[in-house]
């Protein structure tokens, strides 16, 4: 959008500038989004086809592909609810366990459901948002999702899970277990994210629909030098200045972002400029650079 001189409101990661940056760092390699859940081994099906139904097929796989691709939202974590009704004293005692009331209306939107908690003590109060989730899971059960999250997602069983390069799979059971608010979603996201920046293992999310949220994280946290480094030894050039655009777009204040609009940087230039100014690594990423670029003059020359 027309930034007003950097003083505009910060872009967020459902708007459309960001999301195209976001889905072309995230890239599209067919292979990979459409390689095979692990099942039984059936044998591959092989088809002939004429050039025009091969061109076709490209066209619906790449379609389909891009579905698939679709970045989960980013959401901040939601209020607690913590909102009394009724005291109502003369209850007290009459029950010794909690009875939770849920409105079944079919055709009410979950998150406007009406859902209360009588207190042995007599206090009626709304549900919190845990109690909510195990209900709405008890009474409308979604596919992928337990009533009771499994012990996988707790943080010292994630240390195994990374450890099996399993990062895609945690986000995937992830998305399906809890809501995009919930502590417990952006916590499982943001453990996940720290130990492929610790490990440089970028290229585990790379054309998943999970990259996006990756770099997002990164981004917006300043810890992009990895993945530039990364980009760079990939020969992934435009993926390195997307980065670097991303960036300035967030942190509009930075040296590198006032350099690159003044002198309207692209490429290589603006990569080199970024590093001096905003990188903590910046003699290893140039290092990276310089190789790419004797590499790319060496394929030129010959």
């Amino acid at each position: 959008g027309p930034a007003a001189d950097g003083e505009a409101a910060r872009p967020a990661f459902a708007d459309e500038a960001v999301q195209r940056l976001l889905r072309r760092m995230t890239g599209l390699d067919l292979q990979k989004v459409f390689r095979p859940v692990k099942t039984e081994l059936k044998p591959p099906k092989y088809k002939l086809m004429t050039e025009a139904q091969l061109e076709e097929a490209t066209r619906k796989a790449i379609e389909e592909a891009k579905e698939k691709l679709i970045m989960p939202p980013v959401l901040n974590e939601r209020e607690p609810i913590d909102d009394v009704l009724a005291e109502d004293k003369f209850l007290e005692g009459t029950e010794t366990t909690k009875y939770v009331f849920t409105d079944l209306t079919y055709s009410i939107p979950h998150r406007e459901r009406f859902i209360v908690v009588r207190e042995p003590n007599g206090v009626l109060r709304k549900a919190t948002w845990e109690e909510r989730d195990r209900m709405i899971q008890i009474f409308f059960p979604k596919e992928g999702r337990r009533v009771i999250p499994p012990v996988v997602f707790k943080d010292e069983h994630l240390v195994t899970v990374f450890q099996q390069d399993r990062h895609e799979d945690i986000l995937n059971r992830c998305i399906a277990q809890f809501e995009p608010d919930s502590p417990d979603y952006i916590r499982v996201h943001h453990r996940t994210y720290d130990d492929i920046e610790k490990h440089a293992k970028y290229d585990l999310l790379r054309s998943t629909r999970h990259f996006g949220g990756m770099v997002w994280y990164l981004v917006n946290r300043k810890k992009t030098d990895g993945l530039l480094t990364d980009m760079i030894h990939r020969d992934l050039l435009d993926d390195a200045t997307s980065l670097i655009t991303l960036y300035h777009m967030l942190h509009p204040e930075c040296q590198s972002a006032k350099e690159a609009k003044e002198r309207k940087l692209q490429g290589v230039d603006l990569i080199k400029v970024f590093v001096k100014t905003e990188s903590q690594k910046g003699g290893y990423i140039q290092l990276a650079l310089q190789a790419y670029e004797e590499a790319m003059a060496t394929s030129t020359a010959s």
